[in-house]
């Protein structure tokens, strides 16, 4: 299709669904500057971030709440770069936002990268509407850190650094005994000495071996890593310290041990053949896996996953089944377990990708499919229509692109909504439709209407694994998935996202 004609019809699209595209007036921000807060103020025992960022990641922690969109936005005009901003607003979350539990108020932290990858794909009027949802996350987050004890990142023990030669090894052993103390100044010594891709590679085989904190371990590892990416390698120490806190809490739990089938798939990855990723794509082993994951322990699983690949199942038809699995899990029981059976598998699937360790990517795919079972069990999600097959799901809907607006404003017909919302949405990619512009209405619903850090996180991940599909006829029923998710076209908007778009409209304006 061609590109202009495929624009226009969204932006009718967008405005059947009452989104429009003005950004509102200007509300005169040349004056502002940045309030200080003495309470905020970083004390000298706190970790120090380089020069260049320091001053961006101070305003950010002393600014009073109610006034930080608006001094954002003062910032930009006076030049501050999108970059330097997700800059400072990851490492204010590092600094200023205990890393334990890996999840609740840190997710202000967490959310980082999907908010960016969300803005990066958007409309350059929308673009900086998720940093700016983000800062305010951040402020919240930094209340409630504030309120539980003022937890502040520390100077890492510079005495106790190993020596670079023995950093890496150091690491490991600390890692695996669960020490928190000798990991932080090891990982610190890691980063200096080492590149990026040698840092990583140990620290992506401790993000997969724990499931504890429903999967929020290896979504850390993935987030930090893909925000390092766009902000510089050159900010890792800090970002890495604090994730390796994060990756060695136990969660009140005596026992320092892995959470799940960790143990059984270290064995397990030495049973796959040597030429494993030699592998043939097989869509009847997709299915077959997911049938077996809707049944079977996570140990029963992970052997069956073995078993696949030993036969010259592709390892992408796996991923197939692990991401299948997470969606219908979703579908079935909607709510806050059943996202993280769709992003961590994400996570785990990204750092299959990232880690140069055959070991590891083995663990990670093995791990990917045990967990399924973790989260079915815990959630025991309802019956329903299977994933793989949505024929029940299927409703009459608008001709050509006409159609997405329908589908989002289907959402909030009351209990049956989302459900009929998915079958729509199949109908609509079998006569034809783009799951392109599915995904920028979504996007823009995530952006005006969602209130909630999953909002993101969970946006971006299901669509990265949409596109992601090794065979394309999974794409339709995993943005069917979606929908039960989703904010609807008719659901309130946010009322800080109002203020965003007026703020950034005082830019251009």
């Amino acid at each position: 299709m061609d590109g202009n004609l495929r624009r226009r019809q969204f932006l009718q699209s967008a405005s059947a669904l009452g989104l429009g595209v003005g950004l509102g007036s200007g509300i005169g921000l040349g004056a502002l500057q940045s309030a200080r807060a003495d309470e905020l103020k970083v004390g000298p025992d706190a970790v120090q971030f380089r020069p260049e960022i320091e001053p961006v990641v101070r305003w950010i922690e002393e600014t009073p709440h109610d006034r930080a969109l608006e001094v954002a936005v003062a910032h930009l005009k006076d030049g501050l770069s999108y970059r330097d901003l997700l800059a400072g607003l990851f490492l204010a979350g590092i600094r200023n936002i205990k890393p334990h539990p890996v999840g609740f108020k840190f997710h202000a932290v967490m959310v980082m990268n999907s908010a960016h990858l969300l803005g990066q794909t958007a409309a350059a009027s929308d673009r900086l509407l998720p940093l700016l949802w983000a800062l305010d996350t951040f402020k919240k987050s930094q209340a409630k850190d504030i309120q539980e004890g003022d937890w502040t990142l520390g100077k890492v023990d510079e005495a106790r650094l190993p020596k670079p030669g023995k950093a890496k090894a150091e690491f490991i052993r600390a890692m695996e005994a669960w020490d928190p103390e000798a990991a932080d100044t090891a990982v610190a010594a890691l980063s200096r000495s080492a590149g990026a891709a040698e840092t990583m590679e140990p620290i992506w085989r401790m993000a997969v071996r724990d499931q504890r904190d429903i999967g929020h371990k290896p979504i850390f590892a993935a987030q930090s890593w893909r925000t390092l990416q766009a902000i510089g390698w050159q900010h890792a120490e800090p970002v890495l310290r604090s994730l390796v806190f994060g990756l060695l809490y136990l969660n009140g739990d005596s026992r320092p041990v892995a959470v799940g089938p960790y143990e059984a798939n270290l064995e397990n990855a030495g049973k796959v053949r040597d030429d494993w990723q030699a592998g043939k794509p097989d869509p009847g082993a997709t299915r077959s896996l997911l049938e077996v994951m809707r049944q079977a322990t996570p140990e029963e699983a992970s052997a069956e996953a073995v078993k696949l690949l030993n036969q010259g199942v592709a390892a992408s038809s796996l991923w197939d089944a692990v991401v299948l699995s997470g969606s219908e899990i979703l579908m079935r029981s909607p709510g806050i377990l059943a996202i993280h059976a769709v992003t961590s598998a994400n996570a785990l699937h990204y750092i299959y990708g990232a880690s140069g360790d055959d070991t590891t990517r083995r663990l990670a795919l093995l791990q990917g499919v045990g967990w399924q079972p973790l989260y079915r069990g815990r959630i025991k999600p309802k019956g329903g229509p299977t994933i793989d097959d949505l024929s029940s799901l299927k409703h009459e809907v608008a001709k050509g692109d006409d159609a997405v607006a329908e589908i989002f404003e289907t959402i909030n017909e009351g209990a049956e909504g989302r459900g009929k919302a998915a079958g729509k949405t199949v109908a609509y990619l079998e006569q034809g439709g783009s799951t392109d512009l599915i995904f920028a209405a979504a996007r823009r619903m995530i952006f005006h209407k969602g209130r909630d850090s999953h909002d993101y996180k969970f946006g971006a991940a299901s669509w990265e694994e949409c596109e992601l599909a090794s065979d394309p006829k999974w794409r339709a029923p995993l943005a069917a998935a979606m929908m039960f998710n989703l904010p609807g076209a008719k659901t309130e908007e946010s009322p800080l996202m109002k203020r965003a778009r007026e703020a950034v409209g005082s830019m251009v304006g």
